[in-house]
């Protein structure tokens, strides 16, 4: 076009799209007629955004705490090479916090029909599905003067599981596990043992293991090993409602419950034990049934990453029932909950004789270390309030979990820290008792 004045330069300028030309330069556009035109060619000579094509690849799940890795493949079908910024957005808990601009843009060059990949590393700090959002790119000309940009949805999820921080536990519940089976002879017997093997007696077995027939007819005396049953049913029911919301230390009460809900389905699998498991408040929120022992952690895992806990009161006889109808005959029935008086009191203890009368019932709680610290408090006025007040607290959880106890239910009270390998712990015990 022809600069006879400043005008018609105006007039030609205001067929470029608003935001595209650099700002150091948006004061010059009237007074000097040259460098205007040269930005015109500069924005004509641009690759347009448009006809950009993308793909995408890479990882679809990912611990919480570990690196995922998408690839987005850009794909230039113009006839100009694209000189570009691009920017690919995710939410902002995909990444630690102060990385996220170093981590979404990328410079890249692109020459016209060719196709180039880059790299988005995602280190979410939430669980979940985190979804990609959008790509915004701005290509420039040869210049650097003027740019065309332009947003495309290259849809993608990865979903951020569990980081299961308690499977550092699982070797040495897995030996004690093997000697319960009877790989390390084991000489008690409870009601639900079956027969093993007879070994030679040695100093120190248990005489009432000794099997008289079997040592009347050879030279040595000789005793009966057992080892626990198999294929017993274990319902784990996670409670999703508001008390799984309050957090202790670091990490809400449901994401303690959930690592301990891992390692006792990973040790209950090995055991050669069927384990189901649901999440419940007011309605079913998740669940995971007849799964076989090499898909059922997967599943688990897969199904407590998305779930986040609800601000409303758990319907107890709701899920109670839901309890009962997933577990038709006699099971272990893990109740991951709080033990908090009213919830208990007002919720669990009215249904409770329902479940006890035809399972064995186990309730787990996480339990508040800075409870323990504050009642150890003294030397200020201040310090002497908090110490009776989480007397008080302890008390109160005490007297809840003896009348839970005295309802046969099996209790585990532990730290976030310790509520995983304690909970395995009380399940190997009534696996050994044969109260399974």
């Amino acid at each position: 076009m022809a600069l006879t004045g400043r005008t018609a330069l105006l007039a030609a300028l205001g067929s470029i799209p608003v935001g595209i030309l650099a700002p150091s330069w948006a004061g010059m556009l009237a007074v000097n007629a040259p460098l205007c035109f040269a930005i015109l060619c500069d924005y004509a000579l641009a690759a347009p955004v448009r006809t950009l094509q993308f793909t995408r690849s890479g990882d679809t799940s990912v611990r919480l705490g570990d690196a995922a890795d998408v690839q987005l493949t850009v794909t230039n079908r113009s006839h100009r090479p694209l000189r570009a910024q691009l920017r690919d957005a995710w939410p902002p808990s995909s990444w630690l916090p102060g990385t996220e601009q170093a981590s979404s843009r990328h410079r890249l060059t692109v020459p016209a029909g060719e196709r180039r990949r880059l790299t988005t590393s995602l280190r979410p700090t939430r669980r979940g599905d985190r979804r990609a959002e959008r790509v915004t790119v701005r290509s420039y000309g040869p210049l650097g003067l003027a740019a065309r940009q332009g947003n495309h949805e290259v849809p993608w999820a990865v979903r951020v599981l569990p980081p299961f921080t308690s499977r550092k536990h699982l070797p040495s519940r897995l030996t004690r596990l093997r000697e319960l089976d009877g790989r390390t002879s084991v000489l008690t017997r409870g009601e639900g043992t079956e027969f093993d093997s007879l070994r030679e007696y040695v100093p120190g077995d248990d005489t009432r293991s000794i099997d008289w027939r079997a040592t009347a007819r050879q030279s040595a005396v000789a005793v009966r090993t057992w080892r626990p049953e198999r294929d017993r049913h274990i319902l784990i029911v996670l409670d999703t409602g508001r008390t799984s919301a309050g957090r202790v230390g670091d990490i809400p009460r449901l994401d303690a419950s959930m690592d301990a809900a891992l390692l006792l389905t990973a040790l209950a699998s090995r055991a050669g034990d069927r384990v189901d498991l649901l999440a419940y408040d007011r309605r079913l929120r998740a669940q995971v049934q007849g799964r076989s022992a090499g898909d059922v952690l997967p599943a688990v895992v897969n199904a407590l990453a998305p779930l986040e806990p609800e601000l409303v009161e758990t319907d107890a006889r709701g899920l109670a029932s839901t309890a009962l109808a997933r577990a038709p005959r006699r099971s272990l029935i893990v109740l991951l909950t709080s033990l908090d008086a009213a919830p208990i009191e007002e919720g669990l203890l009215p249904v409770l004789p329902q479940l006890a009368q035809r399972h064995t019932v186990l309730l787990a709680s996480v339990s508040d270390p800075h409870i323990a610290r504050m009642a150890t408090t003294r030397g200020t006025i201040e310090g002497v309030y908090e110490a009776a007040a989480a007397t008080q607290t302890q008390s109160q959880r005490s007297r809840t979990a003896d009348q839970l106890r005295r309802h046969g239910v099996t209790v585990v009270d532990a730290s976030p820290d310790t509520l995983a390998p304690a909970l395995a712990d009380a399940y190997l015990t009534l696996k050994a008792a044969g109260r399974l």
